[in-house]
């Protein structure tokens, strides 16, 4: 079997595992879907955020409000394809209000199935969209102005930090900053060392 294909089979049974998941606190919290995330199950790159918004949970995909028109400008911009890449959040359930996922909320849902996601994709690079997707992978509370733009070594993976869609939004004079780092990033998941 095509590894492509292959690796798509294993989402497919990790999703259906947990289409009715009540692991955490945040099933029973309003949610709508459960928005696991969409792109290639071969992708060098994942994109990371923190968790779905209101249009996320509502069409059942991640980042397509405001925040997710910005990426896929600047995915364009960098000649990526968004069907090319994956992107998924942290947790898949959106907390009431867009609140930052309480520590609980994250653990669970890593350990059911974003580390299993990139387990099977096995992406070349891990870009973290904001503060909270990088905390959460390398659990620990970070400045992201710090840290933006650099890449981390942690627990196998390649993780590079850089801000949020959102953040972007209501500061557009990073918008030069988070272009060129979703480049890096690109460049970065090219490159034979990784």
């Amino acid at each position: 079997m095509e590894q492509k294909k292959y690796k798509q089979n294993l989402l497919d049974a990790l999703y259906e595992q947990h289409k009715q998941c009540t692991q955490c606190p945040l099933s029973a919290q309003g949610r709508k879907n459960i928005v696991f995330g969409e792109g290639s199950p071969d992708a060098h790159i994942m994109f990371v955020g923190e968790g779905p918004g209101r249009d996320e949970d509502i069409l059942c995909r991640p980042f397509v409000g405001r925040s997710g028109k910005l990426l896929d400008k600047i995915l364009e911009l960098a000649e990526l394809n968004r069907k090319e890449v994956f992107i998924a959040n942290v947790v898949k359930c959106r907390p009431p209000g867009n609140r930052k996922p309480l520590p609980i909320e994250s653990k669970t849902c890593k350990q059911l199935l974003l580390f299993q996601q990139i387990k099977i994709i096995r992406p070349k690079i891990v870009c973290t969209l904001g503060a909270s997707a990088l905390e959460a992978l390398i659990d620990k509370p970070v400045k992201i102005t710090q840290l933006r733009g650099k890449a981390i070594k942690h627990n196998g993976l390649i993780i590079f930090p850089t801000y949020h869609p959102a953040y972007i939004l209501r500061n557009n004079n990073e918008l030069e900053t988070f272009t060129n780092d979703i480049k890096t990033a690109k460049l970065l998941s090219k490159s034979p060392t990784n």
